[in-house]
């Protein structure tokens, strides 16, 4: 007898008990309507999804730093984790300038702030400060001295990502320099912190959907709809100007890949959409570090350039931060000249770098630009808090799609992907749900991906002689 087919409330149950995509979904919908209707319920939610966003950055860090370790340990060459590092940042300054002159010209042509004709005293100052917490973007020496660590230990408890990074580097290196004669038991070690982190990713992720709900319930809570009709225009004006970059970001991928943009979109659909809903982009760092490395990208290479893209190419950031400045200064009146809107280009090309994990680092550069500028009054930055929250989403995606393109395009530069697997996954033929057990290996370039470990590799790594293979593979030693 034929199987009978499951009824529709059956099949849309197991969607929902099976498909994170769908559970974020159904999430963020039941967000904003409660944010609607109940905006004084909605604003109580608020520590639903700032607890979800600790519990993720509480592995991050330990996260990028085994899997740097490891990356270079296993690549056993220090100078290609040079070169990996200066092509990332060659590539990040020339994505970043490319925001930021896409962003300058969208808001010469549309103008979103004329006829505004705003009176800056009457804007309430204090409210930057408030939003900002009176702090200041760090100096040039400042940011390079911030990224030295004082400690071993601080730098992971401050979540650092730059310090940790460098602290992984010196690891590697002195790993590379003992060679796994004197520390056998160092590298698997890692690796299987590394494992356990993961798991823990997995555990966690399990909660994004009640994160995503509390976030967008505070969002429309707070905000509610009708700032959107208030700067519609600019609000177009940066998702435009955002969607047109992204297609930008197709082309660089495909020319320099093959790679498509719109199945990588796809692939990372989960974590694009848990990203949106909690306006973070740090939420899904570990995942997607994760599918990187499934999708055929050198440990290396991931490891390098997605947490450090997270510091030096902010794309999305950068795209808001021009129209922003231009917006303001149109806003209240104010003709910027070619010369000042070249000093435009040239500030936020430094503020736009030291913006990470600093709160309101956004009204920091943007007041910090206004004063090089100084023809536009600094309280009139008070002008972009209302709608400020709104551009999360077009900040998100941005740079988020920005700095995986970047991991693509510097991996293939450097030769530390794996083209073929890449493909693959991309298209579905292997499994791209790491929650399923099985985790990327990190293969070098060039080379097919195995479908599992080979035991005797595995045996080298924990320093014991490899047992030969039969038509199973022997355990795992170590």
């Amino acid at each position: 007898m034929p199987q009978s087919v499951p009824s529709l409330p059956r099949r849309v149950a197991r969607i929902l008990r099976t498909s994170l995509f769908a559970q974020v979904a159904v999430a963020l919908v039941l967000g904003i309507v409660v944010g609607k209707l109940w905006p004084d319920v909605a604003t109580d939610l608020k520590p639903l999804g700032d607890g979800f966003t600790r519990l993720i950055k509480t592995v991050i860090s330990p996260l990028v730093f085994c899997v740097v370790v490891v990356g270079i340990a296993k690549a056993g060459d220090l100078k290609a984790f040079g070169r990996i590092g200066l092509k990332a940042l060659i590539w990040f300054e020339v994505a970043s300038t490319a925001a930021l002159l896409i962003g300058l010209v969208a808001a010469n042509v549309v103008q979103p702030g004329s006829g505004m004709n705003v009176d800056p005293s009457t804007l309430d100052a204090s409210a930057i400060d408030e939003k900002t917490g009176g702090g200041s973007l760090p100096s040039t020496t400042e940011f390079v001295l911030n990224a030295l660590p004082t400690s071993f230990i601080g730098a992971f408890a401050e979540n650092a990502l730059l310090q940790v990074l460098l602290l992984a580097c010196l690891v590697g290196a002195a790993l590379l320099h003992l060679g796994h004669t004197k520390v056998p038991q160092v590298l698997p070690a890692i690796e299987q912190a590394q494992e356990i982190i993961f798991a823990v990713v997995g555990f966690v992720m399990r909660l994004a959907p009640i994160a995503v709900f509390g976030a967008m319930a505070v969002l429309v809570g707070q905000y509610g709809l009708g700032v959107m009709k208030t700067y519609a225009k600019l609000i177009i004006l940066c998702y435009a100007a955002a969607a047109l970059f992204i297609v930008l970001l197709t082309v660089a991928l495909r020319v320099v890949t093959g790679l498509s943009l719109w199945k990588f979109l796809r692939y990372i659909r989960e974590e694009m959409l848990l990203a949106l809903g909690t306006a973070s982009t740090e939420s899904v760092l570990p995942r997607v570090m994760q599918k990187l490395r499934k999708a055929g990208a050198r440990d290396d290479a991931v490891g390098l350039v997605l947490p450090t893209g997270y510091s030096f190419n902010l794309d999305g950031a950068s795209l808001y931060l021009s129209i922003g400045t231009l917006f303001i200064a149109q806003a209240v009146g104010v003709d910027l000249s070619l010369g000042q809107q070249v000093t435009v280009i040239l500030v936020l090309m430094l503020t736009s770098k030291g913006m990470a994990g600093i709160p309101g680092s956004a009204f920091l550069a943007l007041s910090a630009t206004a004063s090089s500028l100084g023809a536009i009054p600094a309280g009139a930055v008070a002008l972009l808090l209302g709608v400020d929250r709104i551009m999360d989403s077009m900040r998100v995606v941005t740079n988020l799609l920005g700095n995986c393109v970047a991991v693509f395009a510097v991996s293939r530069w450097e030769g530390a992907l794996d083209l073929e697997r890449a493909k693959k996954v991309l298209d579905g033929e292997i499994a791209s749900l790491p929650d399923e057990g099985e985790e990327g290996p990190a293969t070098p370039a060039g080379k097919a991906a195995p479908d599992a470990p080979d035991a005797s590799e595995k045996a080298s790594s924990a320093g014991v002689p490899a047992q030969p293979t039969a038509k199973e593979p022997a355990p795992e030693v170590g």
